[in-house]
């Protein structure tokens, strides 16, 4: 008869996270250099400083990691929360403000997640979703388009003409545009470096070439990533905002929570079933879990003051993509952040805005792809109208008036027109 004993047990232990810790190690730095260019050009499009993307990420990769139950996600700041975060910060009339709704939406995601309430996405037909996802690529190109030319200025009334057009954040951003545009049709995507990542660092050799130039072919400091530069990591985090309880009693908060709460659960659950989907290994990630794992996650960044956090369709398919074993992977793809935010600011301070939109209007393309909207339309009027209003809804209000709107169209097309030919 035989036993196992404690040490046993231990040394099984180590043996098996020996084993997989060098297939994690690499799935974590891949999935890095990926996430780093991303939590940067997230921060961009929601209109916030790029250390509050950055810090996302790390809260993705430290936080939530530990607490989730799938091996293949990876969570951060998402395209998809972008539209939320500029009209939430708007309505509340701070980022202050708007972390205390972050850590609000954490509590109700966490109480979502023991509520067993993982199955929510179900409830939302498909031409929401994609209408929702399409919307998200719309804002993304409109947001991103003046920064793609160097006009990085918050109020066109303040700005000067010449920094409407700036030639050599123009020539940076167009051209970051045509190289992640050509990437996966060229033998570019057999090398080893992710495409966002390569279009980054060669945009940083442009900007030092054209400053080499001098004059009007200077990239400045407006036209730049700014993230802070700290002494310690004690200095780092007296840099960073944090919340304003002083409008706890306000109306728009709880409504600004309850929709960060809504879009990015929904986010998150889309994500665990796509990934899902995508492991070769078949692996099952526990979406109430999941949910309890982002709450705490946006607890922790709204206290800190990140942007909100889901899991993310890019980072985590680049995960399994590169062979990831646990979630040591996530965990370590946190830690390159941290280390990078800590260690190289001033590489990090290099970086053009423009190369940071052209990422995201890549992004914003995929996500309202011309071949999207062909498939709604072969799909039917019940597929299509509400799509469109979906789409229409959001861009030209918020995320949460269009998610309902859309539901509220999709029932009723679902119900009258789904019979009209049975009635004929």
């Amino acid at each position: 008869m035989s036993t196992n004993s404690p040490s046993s047990s231990k040394t099984a232990t180590l043996t098996g996270w020996r084993a997989t810790l060098p297939k994690d190690f690499v799935s974590g730095l891949v999935v890095a250099l990926v996430a780093l260019p991303l939590c940067l050009g997230i921060a961009l499009a929601s209109g916030q400083e790029p250390i509050t993307g950055l810090m996302a990420g790390i809260v993705g990769g430290l936080v939530i990691s530990w607490i989730s139950g799938s091996k293949t996600s990876v969570s951060g700041p998402a395209a998809g929360l972008t539209a939320v975060v500029i009209n939430q910060v708007n309505a509340l009339g701070s980022f202050e403000i708007f972390l205390c709704a972050v850590v609000i939406a954490g509590v109700l995601q966490i109480i979502l997640g023991l509520a067993k309430a993982g199955a929510l996405a179900k409830f939302f037909p498909e031409s929401v979703i994609r209408g929702l996802l399409a919307a998200i690529g719309v804002i993304l190109i409109l947001k991103q388009v003046p920064h793609l030319f160097g006009y990085d200025t918050e109020s066109l009334s303040k700005a000067a003409f010449s920094e409407l057009f700036h030639v050599s954040a123009t020539i940076v951003g167009l051209f970051s545009v045509a190289l992640l545009f050509i990437w996966p049709r060229t033998k570019l995507k057999n090398l080893l470096l992710p495409a966002p990542l390569f279009v980054v660092v060669l945009a940083v050799f442009l900007g030092m070439g054209f400053n080499a130039l001098g004059d009007q072919w200077t990239i400045g400091a407006t036209h730049l990533v700014n993230v802070p530069m700290a002494d310690s990591v004690g200095d780092l985090f007296g840099k960073l905002a944090q919340p304003d309880w002083s409008a706890i009693g306000q109306t728009n908060l709880w409504i600004a929570s309850v929709t960060i709460c809504i879009v990015a659960s929904l986010e998150t659950l889309l994500n665990l079933e796509a990934v899902d989907k995508l492991d070769p290994k078949k692996r099952y990630s526990p979406p109430n879990r999941e949910l309890i794992a982002q709450g705490a996650g946006n607890i922790t960044g709204g206290l800190l003051g990140a942007l909100p956090v889901t899991s993310v369709i890019v980072r985590s398919s680049v995960n399994v993509a590169s062979g990831v074993e646990t979630r040591m992977a996530a965990f370590i793809h946190g830690i390159f952040l941290v280390t990078t935010l800590i260690f190289i600011p001033d590489i990090l301070n290099m970086i053009p805005l423009s190369c940071l939109a052209a990422i995201l209007i890549i992004t914003g393309f995929k996500l309202a792809s011309p071949s999207l909207f062909v498939t709604m339309w072969r799909g039917g009027l019940t597929q299509l109208i509400p799509f469109l209003v979906t789409l229409i809804t959001i861009v030209m209000t918020d995320l949460l008036v269009g998610i309902i709107t859309g539901l509220v169209v999709a029932l009723v097309m679902e119900r009258f027109l789904s019979k009209a030919p049975q009635e004929g």
